[in-house]
């Protein structure tokens, strides 16, 4: 079967209904015993990877060890008066990216954040001359990170000016906590030099967990499904979940790095020590949301605003406010102290943020907090954290995590030298990997003509699989 990656696109949303298998289900059809290829996590990657693979008339089976798709992209349509994307919130690159083609085709409402950010210094705005020197700051910030990155791989801290005066830890909450969910120490400079630009952030109005599902509504699959043991040789595959076994031609495994480097999910012959020692070196940064129904518009913010703060100490955060123009805002966190908050419970990361809005906006903004709620990502069983950022000379591991082991091909966004840290480059990887895996069964689509993507720009802002 020929077809190009055009005419996968429209195709691919039109696919029959496929049927839910077993795996804690009660009456759903049972486990199928084999498949041409067997995909493990249905997060945007497994989905990605499982369309392409219908695509293309191949039989696959994804299995999830959650009860709901989306992977770390999940979107909580209850709780508050709007959608809450608890994980990813923002796709980019509109001009080459698939899912906004396909959420549009799929009838999901998407749309564009604000460009920039706001910055709250005490009790008052930035003034526009404070501002400039912030920009100053972090785009000296960023030059002397992509001088650094063609010479050696260090971490990102140990290059920054040292004269970045009051905006230094500004800058370090921006391009470190903010971006990676790490502190610059802990990031390399090749990866965040690498990083392609992520200014144009797009959304969806239903939430982007909702876009995963909606996407994998016609993709065989079964939740609550772990996959426990993966037994493989350069023929073949065989995966043992509790539901029963599977074995296929072909696997595509998109654990997150540390649940790979936890051993979580057991492999015989052992996962090569390679692709160990690269999932130890892409692990993932902390970044959680506090989400804050509040009553009116006590911050007297805009729809969908984005606030920093001139800080001077790790314990800071981002606001999203009045998100899709409703009261709904939310203070996320992240880097080292963002994960030693999470470690203490809700209760203590509500605390938290009610005690930094009053830093900056006064009692009256903690006052109209009506109901809170708040992710704790580290915590997830299935993910083990938020987004992956390589340390010090860990930067060429993406390209070594990605390569294939006998017949089982890697994918999810710590994969991808790019886009990692975002739901663009999870689905790209699980679209790479299901055409790795189709080429050896001789099934591959082919693409003539790929999309090119545009020449990388430098950055000002911020963007990640969570954010």
């Amino acid at each position: 079967m020929t077809m190009t990656r055009r005419t996968f696109l429209s195709a691919s949303a039109g696919l029959a209904a496929i049927p839910v298998f077993c795996g804690g289900r009660a009456g759903a059809a049972p486990l199928p015993r084999e498949a041409d290829v067997v995909v493990i996590g249905a997060g945007a990657a497994g989905i990605a990877a499982a369309r392409r693979i219908m695509a293309a008339n191949r039989k696959v089976i994804v299995v999830e060890a959650a009860s709901q798709i989306g992977g770390r992209c999940q979107t909580d349509s209850s709780t508050f008066e709007v959608p809450f994307d608890r994980g990813a919130r923002w796709m980019h690159n509109p001009e080459t990216n698939p899912m906004i083609k396909l959420a549009r085709a799929a009838g999901l409402e998407i749309t564009t954040a604000p460009s920039g950010q706001k910055i709250r210094i005490g009790r008052r705005n930035a003034r526009a001359g404070e501002t400039e020197q912030f920009l100053a700051a972090l785009v000296r910030a960023n030059r002397a990170i992509d001088d650094a990155a063609r010479r050696f791989d260090v971490s990102c801290a140990s290059v920054l000016p040292k004269d970045l005066g009051d905006w230094a830890d500004t800058v370090e909450f921006v391009l470190g906590a903010s971006f990676a969910g790490k502190d610059l120490k802990d990031v390399s400079v090749g990866d965040k030099a690498r990083a392609q630009d992520r200014n144009t952030a797009i959304g969806c109005r239903q939430g982007l967990g909702t876009l995963i599902a909606k996407l994998g509504e016609q993709v065989p699959l079964s939740l609550s499904t772990p996959a426990n043991r993966i037994v493989w040789s350069n023929r073949d595959v065989s995966v043992e979940t509790p539901a029963g076994r599977i074995t296929a031609r072909a696997a595509v495994v998109t654990a997150s790095t540390n649940v790979l480097a936890a051993g979580n999910i057991k492999f015989a012959p052992d996962i090569p020590k390679r692709v160990l020692d690269a999932a130890s070196k892409l692990s993932l940064g902390s970044y959680d949301r506090i989400a804050l129904q509040m009553a009116g518009n006590p911050l007297g913010l805009a729809r969908d605003d984005v606030v920093i703060e001139q800080n001077n100490s790790t314990k800071t955060a981002l606001i999203s406010a009045n998100i899709g123009g409703s009261s709904l805002c939310t203070i996320d966190v992240g880097g080292s102290f963002g994960r030693d908050l999470s470690a203490q419970g809700e209760k203590a990361m509500v605390a938290f943020a009610m005690e930094w809005l009053t830093k900056l906006y006064g009692s009256e903004a903690a006052a109209a907090v009506r109901k809170s709620s708040a992710t704790r990502w580290n915590a997830a069983p299935f993910a083990l954290g938020a987004m992956s950022a390589a340390g010090p000379g860990g930067q060429s591991s993406r390209k070594a995590l990605a390569e294939p082991f006998g017949c089982i091909y890697l994918a999810g966004e710590a994969t991808h030298e790019t886009l990692w840290g975002t739901i663009d480059g999870a689905w790209e990887s699980g679209e790479r990997a299901a055409e790795a895996a189709l080429r050896r069964i001789g099934g591959a689509l082919r693409d003539p003509e790929p999309e090119a993507r545009p020449a990388k720009q430098r950055r000002r802002g911020q963007g990640s699989s969570i954010n």
